[in-house]
């Protein structure tokens, strides 16, 4: 009965909308290493194929969302956030698959913490205390997450660690560009061309590293929709729907959820145990990434 009030109250909908949107995003990883195609190949159709209903949406119901920017400047400030989605897609993808789903999903969520240093050197923006002490909370959590790895801080997965790390960091620029964009443009604008580009930039990535480009299989083909419907564009929408009527420090429960969901599907679907030490470790990254991101907003 409560839960059925819940879903009829409409003031707890963008609630339900971010939970959603969290949940659907934190599947990702689980449709990248289930894919027929390898890494690379992934990401491109993740963006080809959702782009097919942005641009539906935006026939139907925003067609000046598809005309072309009036001068040349607008161009770069477009697709400068699609070259960084691209870079940060095909790090986090070769992640996934070097090390284990729990670790790149936790590492990856890094990023608030390198959008603040980013507006820190790039704009002067102010750094507190609290954001400081939130990054070396984030630290020793990645510490301890390696030592519950099995093999300490030797262990075999660091290539994967470090791609996810580099994935943060790209998408912490991804950020940071996007709201350079979204101060000119509206916001289907922004996400057509962010995924056109990105789309665009790792295809040749794709042709020159993957053996191939095509699913043999419809099962293959089922698992690419469903990481660009699903998560991609249906994460994504839900999340923007949601931080329309919620505070921005609502955000910080899609960045509990994320890498939650990813490795409890990582444990269900793929076996991936993580120790009790691995669990500590990825709580206690969160805790710094919320402290951090918290002092920021405030």
């Amino acid at each position: 009965m409560a839960y059925a009030n819940l879903l009829s109250d409409r003031r707890h909908l963008p609630l339900l909308a971010l939970i959603a949107g969290g949940i659907a995003i934190g599947g990702s990883p689980i449709f990248v290493r289930l894919s027929e195609l390898g890494p690379v190949a992934t990401a491109f159709w993740r963006l080809a194929l959702g782009l097919v209903p942005l641009c539906v949406f935006a026939l139907i119901w925003r067609p000046e969302a598809l005309r072309l920017p009036e001068r040349r400047s607008d161009y770069a400030l477009l697709m400068l956030p699609g070259i960084f989605l691209a870079a940060d897609l095909v790090a986090w993808h070769l992640a996934i698959h070097w090390t284990s789903i729990a670790n790149a999903t936790l590492l990856v969520n890094l990023s608030p913490v390198f959008v603040t240093l980013g507006s820190w050197l790039l704009f002067g923006a102010k750094v507190s205390r609290g954001f400081i002490a939130g990054l070396v909370i984030a630290l020793v959590g990645v510490v301890v997450l390696k030592a519950g790895d099995g093999g300490g801080l030797g262990g075999g997965h660091w290539a994967g660690d470090l791609s996810a790390v580099i994935g943060a960091v790209f998408y912490a620029g991804y950020m940071l560009a996007l709201g350079s964009a979204r101060g000119r443009f509206d916001t289907m604008r922004v996400m057509l061309w962010n995924t056109a580009t990105a789309a665009l930039s790792i295809l040749p990535v794709a042709l020159v590293m993957e053996s191939a480009i095509l699913p043999s299989t419809l099962r293959g083909w089922e698992i690419l929709l469903a990481l660009a419907l699903i998560s991609h564009v249906g994460g994504q929408a839900l999340i923007i729907y949601a931080l329309a009527f919620l505070p921005m420090s609502f955000s910080s429960l899609t960045l509990l959820l994320q890498p939650v969901v990813a490795s409890l599907l990582g444990i269900v679907v793929l076996g991936e145990l993580l120790g009790p030490l691995g669990w500590a470790g990825g709580g206690i990254v969160l805790t710094g990434i919320l402290i951090a991101r918290r002092s920021r907003a405030s």
